[in-house]
């Protein structure tokens, strides 16, 4: 019988996982990192697993590990996961069927049998994927990337830092300094995810093998003039704030046209406009641009065309101007040996797949400090993502589950992929 997993085993967790943190009021999940239904969400997990009869752990770091062991001697572990919290009012699909794929593949694997493994095979649900603290921080902390700075300075909108929010939780803060891995410990890293954009739906693919996954920085530019009265300052001595936000805006695409690549993105996805009164010329706009490609030197590019913009734009307005690097990630690679099994292994499923770049950032990217990595994505119903809307066919769902089932019991076989 052709190794397969239980789709509607499947369908069952997801629908007990998608109950934790839902509002009732607008369907959307609030399961943002450490709070009370984030962590209900990984005790879920953990009950799931030790039902399982997996050897089930929780870090430092809050990331949730389940671990079937080889049954062969073996001396590395191939991970698989992606992470359980969420954006506000956000849609079930985002990390978790990453999870929830992993569980099932394990489960479907310890059924089968281990034998001639020589992987352990560990299900990996990461804590703060989606950067309230301005990260990835599960990952991170694995990774060896998380300090003691990390974890007192990183804050939410709300100014809740890192360590006061795991506090909260009953944890220590300090004892995610310990949650690093090894890289000899570590064969390989493989994340399911939902595509979070529009490509495979309209190509009507069922899954999509990553190839690699953009890099981005993200700025906090302040753009200072002189705050006066709206109706007594002439336009032509006006040092108008907004009015350098407007001039910023407006270059964005032709900075992007001749700085940037066909897979470049930028976006100001958050201004705010001060002392903010109707008859009153602002002296202070504060904005976030992310900025994204899958090219480091093109970021670069990029980040140099902005920044002589601002001063341009600050010279022409008599304004100042000031920046502050929220994040930086590199792009990544994915490892070429388990791009080449993913593709295999979709052949031999007779999937229509489709090789592509990660337009979002993702754990995996933060593993590849550490290990070889892959990704799968399956589509997202017309792109949409961070929605209660996010939607993924179940038939697409199981393509992808079934690949990601083939592809680990091919890797842990083998002691080269």
């Amino acid at each position: 019988m052709p190794l397969a997993i239980d789709i509607e085993r499947l369908k069952q967790d997801f629908f007990e996982l998608s109950e934790i943190g839902k509002n009732p009021e607008d369907r959307g999940l609030y399961r943002t990192a450490f709070s009370a239904a984030d962590m209900e969400g990984r005790a879920w997990l953990r009950r799931k697993l030790e039902a399982l009869g997996l050897a089930v752990r929780m870090d430092g770091a809050a990331n949730v590990f389940g671990r079937l062991a080889a049954e062969d001697e073996a001396t590395k572990t191939l991970l698989v996961g992606s992470h359980l919290d969420t954006v506000p009012c956000a849609g079930a699909l985002d990390g978790s069927l990453g999870v929830l794929v992993a569980l099932e593949c394990l489960r479907t694997l310890k059924e089968r049998g281990t034998d001639g493994y020589t992987r352990h095979l560990e299900l990996v649900a990461f804590s703060d994927e989606e950067g309230r603290f301005g990260g990835m921080f599960g990952s991170e902390a694995v990774v060896g990337a998380v300090t003691p700075e990390t974890l007192e300075y990183y804050s939410d909108l709300e100014g809740c830092t890192l360590a006061e929010a795991m506090t909260r939780c009953g944890m220590n803060p300090l004892e995610a300094l310990d949650a690093r891995l090894e890289a000899e410990q570590i064969d390989a890293y493989l994340e399911l995810h939902i595509e979070q954009g529009p490509v495979l739906d309209r190509l009507r693919k069922s899954v999509g093998i990553v190839e690699n996954i953009t890099g981005l920085f993200k700025w906090l530019i302040k753009i200072r003039g002189t705050a006066n009265h709206a109706g007594t300052t002439p336009m032509e001595m006006r040092e108008d704030a907004f009015m350098g936000l407007a001039d910023f805006a407006h270059e964005i695409p032709r900075i992007l046209e001749e700085n940037g690549a066909e897979s470049s993105r930028a976006t100001i996805g958050r201004a705010q406009i001060l002392p903010g009164a109707p008859n009153t010329v602002p002296g202070l706009v504060e904005l976030t641009i992310d900025v994204r490609d899958t090219s480091k030197a093109v970021l670069e590019d990029l980040g140099q065309a902005f920044h002589r913009a601002l001063s341009a734009i600050a010279r022409r307005r008599k304004l100042m101007f000031d920046y502050e690097i929220q994040s930086e990630i590199e792009p990544t690679e994915c490892h070429g040996e388990i791009i080449e099994v993913l593709e295999e292994e979709a052949q031999s499923l007779g999937l229509d797949y489709l090789k592509m770049s990660s337009g979002a950032a993702h754990d995996a990217q933060i593993m590849a400090q550490l290990t070889r990595i892959g990704m799968i994505f399956v589509p997202s119903r017309e792109g949409k993502s961070h929605s209660p809307a996010e939607w993924t066919a179940w038939s697409d769902i199981e393509a992808g589950a079934n690949l990601c089932l083939r592809a680990i019991d091919r890797m842990a076989r083998s002691a080269k992929t």
